[in-house]
């Protein structure tokens, strides 16, 4: 095939990709030093239409360091047909942090561990993965390097690292080996790119992405489910149901309420000067009181602290990405407080009961949640995870008083009668939720609410005891 016959059925395939919109495609280049990484991304980016193309070569800004790990990559995962380039990548993070011993080896493990399940994830989602090991041998990385010294218009592409990598050279090549070893997979394997004449490269490289965008479409990959250990004692939801045997009085109520918001005001400026990133996320049946219970914690608080965010049906931007990309891109920075009214557990309830996901995924989705909040109590976040829990008693009255008064009836929708008519289905559902999500850190707060005022409270006190505890633990 000649290189303009190449060119031209490679931006036909790209321009097919961008058309159909099933899919996306990460390209990431990574591996040795000066084997013509960015001249290739340069000319590959040419070749195709770059207003499908994006290209990532990053070093972590301040706003990514605030944030965990992974959300500097979610964040920049191309929509469905797109093509998204990366240079080194999440790949050169590890292996120059472990060549460099940033990284112990068992952080590196775990690491590649981290990409297998973030790589896995995605191609479940529909994106597809072409990662390729860019290869030189040290005597010709030796005389490059020399070349591109000696060379006044080309030297300043040379930096400090570009020698350090070369006398790295052997330990980035076993790492690198091991690094693919562990991280190839039938979703995303591994090709080797030879250094060699630059032209005959960029026509490797281009042949290799041809390939990935005419292969046949499949449905989206699906990944085995982890077996996961249920916490020994979770809450239940069925051998809870709520009961109060009085209602708290109104005098008492705010008395106990401006204590407990001034509390939460003080663990909040504590938590900001500390910058301690915190992550709610409010779960509940229909009229249990999650809008509620929201504005009297948000009335506590610093405006400038916190973001309320309401998940509801998708957008077409957020359909057209992984499901989990619309909660890492609202994750807080640290000293921040992020409120999600309804959160990713909408993937094994809603989702799950009104058949909006596929089972494999919504059952996928628990090996997924799990990973998602260990990451977020490895950056050092508070998560405090809520569920508001109701008697079907008394969530009939309170439909019923909705319906009755006019500035309330808006909140009363045909989607809540329906799934008032589940509630056998969610309870199952929620009590599964629990049993598989409860892990040390991301534990689960039971919260009865048939009596608004006592739930509210109990709300508080489930927020600032683990606001508390963080704050009296060792830095």
């Amino acid at each position: 095939m000649t290189t303009h016959t190449l060119r031209a059925r490679l931006l036909e395939a790209q321009l097919d990709l961008a058309r159909h919109r099933e899919r996306a495609v990460v390209v990431l280049l990574t591996g040795h030093a000066v084997t013509h990484k960015g001249w290739l991304v340069n000319e590959l980016d040419h070749w195709l239409d770059n207003r499908h193309t994006e290209v990532h070569a990053l070093a972590p800004s301040s706003e990514e360091q605030e944030r965990p790990y992974w959300w500097r990559y979610w964040r920049r995962l191309p929509d469905r047909g797109r093509i998204g380039i990366f240079i080194h990548g999440w790949y050169g993070d590890a292996l120059f942090a472990r060549a460099e011993r940033r990284l112990s080896p068992g952080g590196f493990r775990d690491r590649l561990a981290e990409i297998r399940a973030f790589e896995a994830g995605l191609a479940a989602e529909g994106v597809v993965l072409l990662k390729l090991w860019m290869d030189i041998e040290r005597p010709v990385q030796r005389r490059q390097l020399q070349a591109l010294q000696a060379d006044p218009v080309r030297a300043w592409q040379l930096g400090v690292s570009d020698w350090q990598r070369h006398q790295q050279h052997g330990v980035i090549d076993a790492l690198g080996r091991e690094m693919r070893e562990a991280t190839a997979g039938e979703h995303a394997p591994w090709r080797r790119l030879a250094f060699r004449d630059p032209a005959a490269q960029l026509e490797q490289l281009a042949g290799l992405v041809h390939e990935t965008l005419i292969a046949p479409s499949t449905p989206p990959r699906t990944v085995p489910e982890t077996t996961l250990d249920e916490a020994p004692d979770p809450p239940s939801i069925r051998r809870a149901e709520p009961r109060v045997a009085a209602p708290m009085k109104k005098a008492s109520y705010a008395a106990a309420l401006a204590e407990a918001q001034g509390r939460l005001a003080r663990n909040a400026r504590e938590v900001a000067r500390r910058r301690i990133p915190v992550v709610l996320a409010f779960e509940g049946l229909d009229a249990a009181g999650k809008g509620g219970g929201i504005h009297r914690v948000t009335a506590a608080l610093d405006a400038r602290q916190y973001r309320v965010h309401r998940i509801a049906a998708p957008s077409d931007e957020e359909r057209a990405l992984p499901w989990a990309w619309r909660f890492w891109r609202r994750l807080p920075a640290d000293g921040r407080i992020a409120i999600f009214d309804r959160s990713w557990y909408g993937r094994v309830l809603v989702e799950r009961i009104e058949g909006l996901a596929p089972e494999a995924a919504w059952r996928r989705a628990y090996t997924e949640i799990r990973e998602f909040e260990r990451q977020l109590l490895a950056h050092g976040a508070v998560l405090g995870k809520l569920f508001l829990s109701i008697s079907q008693e008394e969530q009939l009255r309170r439909f019923e008083a909705r319906a009755a008064t006019p500035h309330k009836r808006h909140k009363l929708t045909d989607e809540d009668w329906r799934n008032r008519r589940r509630w056998e289905d969610y309870r199952v559902a929620i009590d599964e939720m629990f049993a598989r999500t409860q892990v040390p850190g991301a534990e689960w707060a039971l919260v009865a609410c048939d009596d608004k005022r006592v739930a509210r409270l109990a709300l508080f006190e489930q927020i600032n005891r683990r606001l508390e505890a963080r704050l009296a633990a060792p830095c």
